[in-house]
Order: structure tokens, then sequence, then C-alpha cells
């Protein structure tokens, strides 16, 4: 056999394996049901020109009806518009109707801001819904394939992910009130252009696909086929992991939905669970339970950082403090009290008060309530003499203390009944209630202002109004804190 017919009988294996790995995995998945209306997401590439020819073949076959949408995203004018013209071209050829949309995402850009990549998937999606809802379909199909799930396996890698995050590009995710499903993910990019070329298939190459600005491109263009003179079968490799990945995410992700069901409660002001419900559970089901809470609770869709997570975890289960509270990304926070946990999106929270951790007195904490930030820094006194110049910048909004004198973790809150404090240069103790009529607080702000205290609750600064004697500095003190208040905002009132 010559090598034309070799490459030939080697080409048609490659289209052939397109045809039985979407019925294969269309049947193993049920990715579609007969009746169904099945909406191809058509950008005029190879990928998804194949897919949509597919379906079409073997529409009547699996009992479906086919129809397309394809977006112009308005960032190459003359490439997207032959782009958009040969998508309808193809689709009048096999008679299947076809949404097209041009979606101006540059003028987007222009009124909105934002990641330009971020803003294309955007409207396209709200497109490719609104097209689904027209043609009354139940899936959307996109045409991403192995070699796409390779890529974004790596990237994440490269990136940092969880566990999850290793499942890659999903077969199949519920969106609204349609399915989005990806018949192609088992199927390579040369038997998907196998398939084009043995049926003459005409597609279109995005330019913009052979620039390494993009990460993605860069990966696929120079990270791969590096990292694949190591191991030849890499692509491979990563989709395998992909897969028991995936479907081990899927059933931790069921097992932490029925844990949310039967341990979490819903409040008025967010979600509770009890502290030991959650320290009964293996590692894997804490970090999934209080990611799962953060989700169901945050009204934007940014992901859920590790660390963040790992924060309330340790801090929950910890045998002390047995009070605190730490605010969150997506307006969320996160309070232990004794025994209790809970959640809650910080602008729906009952002003009732407030009182916030300092477990280490570094680095800047937002007050919201009270408009303030508050900056914590330690100065080393190397010399006796040193201590005087040190605190001479001290002021209303400025304080020092003698770090060693201190008993941590700080706290700061707002104000309670009863609360007396030492003042500075005064003998015995005085009402904080006093101090702030002495100091013409306006009733409203008295919930707002920040009492700083530690950690057997003595109050140690009132900033703006007042320091107490404790923790002075002296001749002996080798660290000093410095606490630095600024107004960043007016102060929030508290019923």
């Amino acid at each position: 056999m010559d090598q034309q017919a070799s490459d030939r009988e080697a080409a048609g294996g490659r289209q052939e394996r397109v045809l039985q790995e979407l019925l294969r995995m269309g049947a193993e998945e049920r990715l579609w049901e007969r009746g169904d209306t099945v909406l191809v997401a058509v950008s005029g590439g190879p990928d998804s020109m194949a897919l949509l020819h597919a379906l079409y073949t073997y529409a009547e076959r699996l009992g479906v009806r086919v129809t397309a949408a394809h977006a112009n995203h308005g960032f190459r004018p003359e490439e997207s518009l032959l782009e958009a013209q040969g998508v309808r071209r193809f689709c009048e050829e096999l008679g299947i109707p076809c949404d097209i949309a041009e979606l101006h995402v540059p003028d987007y850009l222009r009124e909105h801001g934002g990641n330009k990549q971020a803003a294309a998937r955007e409207l396209r999606y709200r497109f490719l819904h609104e097209a689904a809802s027209r043609a009354g379909a139940a899936r959307i199909a996109f045409a991403h394939h192995a070699d796409d799930q390779a890529e974004t396996v790596l990237m994440r890698v490269l990136r940092g992910t969880a566990p999850s995050g290793l499942g890659g590009i999903p077969l199949r995710r519920r969106e609204e009130k349609v399915e989005l499903i990806r018949p192609l993910l088992r199927i390579t990019k040369p038997d998907l252009a196998a398939y084009c070329k043995h049926w003459t298939i005409p597609y279109y190459t995005d330019s913009s696909n052979y620039s390494t600005d993009y990460f993605r491109n860069a990966v696929r263009l120079e990270a791969l086929p590096y990292l694949e003179s190591f191991n030849g079968r890499l692509s491979s490799s990563l989709c395998r992991l992909a897969e028991a990945a995936s479907a081990e995410s899927d059933f931790l992700a069921a097992r932490t939905e029925e844990l949310f069901t039967s341990l979490v409660s819903s409040e008025k002001a967010g979600l509770t669970m009890y502290g030991a419900d959650l320290a009964g559970l293996h590692v894997a089901l804490q970090r999934r339970l209080i990611k799962l809470i953060l989700d169901y609770l945050a009204l934007e869709k940014e992901p859920t950082g590790f660390d963040e997570v790992e924060h309330i975890r340790l801090g929950a289960l910890a045998e002390a403090p047995v009070n605190w509270r730490i605010d969150l990304s997506r307006g969320l926070r996160f309070h232990r009290e004794y025994g209790q946990l809970k959640w809650t999106r910080r602008n729906e929270e009952p002003q009732d008060g407030y009182e916030i951790l300092i477990a280490e007195p570094h680095g800047a904490h937002e007050l919201v309530e009270a408009g303030l930030r508050l900056e914590f820094s330690v100065v080393a006194i190397l010399r006796e003499g040193d201590v005087g110049p040190a605190v001479a910048g001290a002021g209303p909004l400025t304080a020092f203390f003698d770090l060693d004198e201190l008993l941590l973790p700080l706290r700061v809150r707002s104000r309670r009944d009863g609360d007396r404090m030492n003042p500075l240069g005064l003998n015995g103790t005085k009402k904080v209630q006093d101090m702030f009529v002495d100091a013409k607080v306006p009733p409203s702000l008295r919930p707002s202002v920040p009492l700083i205290c530690d950690a057997k609750d003595r109050i140690l600064w009132i900033p703006g109004i007042r320091r107490s004697t404790h923790a002075t500095a002296g001749e002996g003190t080798r660290r000093l804190l410095r606490i630095d208040a600024q107004r960043i905002a007016p102060p929030n009132p508290l019923s």
C-alpha cells in the first residue's frame, strides 16, 4: 500500500471515530432524548462545523432536531463577517435553521469596561440562551474536544487549583432552563480535522488562535508541545485525569448537597450550622461544605479561593477563641459564636453591633461599620532611649502600646451596656457612654464607634476619643504596637 492510500485509510478511520464516539457518548451519558431540539453553538471553526454536520447526519437516527446559533463578537470585522456568512451558507445547504447575532463586544467594553474575554463570553452565553429559547431547544451543544480538555486541566494546574478543578470542562451542566452539553470531549482535534476533510466541510480559522498573548494559546502552542517531549501521550493522560477527577467530584458534590440539606439551617440573616457537626466530617467534606455555603450566599459568581475556605475551616474548629468574626470576599461574613457557625451577607445583617478578632496585629483591617481603616504595625526598640521619639507621633488617631504587655488576640467591637475604661491621665474608670457625651459623639453614631480591646476585654483605645492606661510604653519596652486609624467613609449608624 502506497503512502497516499495509507493516509486515506487513516483519515477514513478518524472520521469514522467521530461518528462512532458521538453516538456512544450520547447514548452512555444520555446527552439528549428523542424529541429534543439541540442548538449547536457554531463559531465557524473546524470543531463546531464538524459537530453541526455530525449531529445533522444522525439527527433522524437520534430522534432530535438540530438548529444552530453563531455569534459575531466584532473583534475582527473582515474575518468575522466571512465566518458569519460561511456558517449561514453551510446551514442553508443542510437545511438547518441558524440564528446569527452581532454582539459588538468592543462597544460593550467601552461602555462597561472589564476583561475582553469575559465580556465576550457573557454576551455570547446570553445570546445562546436567547437563541435556545426562540428555537425551543432543551440543550445547547458546544464543540469543546479532548485537546481543549487537556489544555484546560494543564492551565488550572499551572494557575493552582483545588482537586475539583482537575475535572476540567464539564461534559454537561445545567444553566437556567437548558443543559449545556459537550459531545466531543473524548474526540481529538486531528480526528475532527480528518472528519472535515472527508466530508469537504468548509471552516474558518481564527487568526487570534496563534497569538501567545492569550494564556490558553501559549499553553497549547508552547507548554504542551514542550511537556510532550517527556510524555508523548500527555494530552491523553490529562483527559483521563479529568474524567476520573470529574467522576469523584460529582460523587463528593452529591454527598455535600446531602450534608447541606441535613446540617445547614437557613435563617433570615444567613445560614447556620453547629460546629460539632462540621468537626465530625472528613476534611474533604468540611472544605466542600464551606465552599457550597459561600457559593450559595454569594451574589457574585467569582470562585471561592482555597485560602478563604481553609481560614474559615481552621477558625471554626479551633479550641479558642470561641467567639470571632471575619469579613470575606464577595460581601460575605463568617461568625463563630461558641458552638454555632453562621455565614451572612454583610449588607443584609441586622445592625446590632459588631466584633472583629485580630489574632495577629499587623496589616490593615477595614471596619465598614465605623468607616475606618485600622493599620497595625510593630516597631522594634533597639535602645532604651528610642522609646520617646518612637511614640512622639501619638495623637487622636494614632496610639502606641507595649506589645509584650498586651494579651492577644485583640478585639475590635462596638460598645456594650456598662462598658468602662481606665483613661490615661485619670484615676479610676469612666463609663464609655460618658466619654461619648464628653466628645460630643452623636447618639446615632455611638454604636458604630470602635473599641479596641485585649483578650480580657479591657478597653485599650477608642480612636479619636481616649487611650487607656494599659500597656503604656516605658523604659523596658522592646516592641511597640502602633495602631493608626484612618477615615475611609462616613460611619454606618447601627440600630
